[in-house]
């Protein structure tokens, strides 16, 4: 479907566009619905960074074993 670099970039993408959301609704904190929007927002945000540490992950796991693999033998 998506390759890894796609996957990094539209988590990147993901990152910037909640940051905005939330950095542009913490202005209009006294409006209801603008106070929702900055807790999903915030929410957004956790949720794309971790994703984006996650997809990270991968290579150096990839890179640990196979310096592991390279030592044994």
């Amino acid at each position: 479907m998506w390759s890894l670099e796609e996957k990094k970039e539209i988590a990147k993408i993901g990152m910037t566009g909640a940051l905005a959301a939330t950095v542009a609704s913490s202005f209009f904190l006294k409006n209801r619905s603008m106070k929702r929007l900055h807790v999903g927002a915030g929410a957004a945000l956790v949720g794309f960074s971790l994703w984006h540490h996650f997809l990270y992950q991968g290579k150096k796991e990839r890179e640990s074993k196979e310096k592991e693999i390279a030592q044994e033998s």
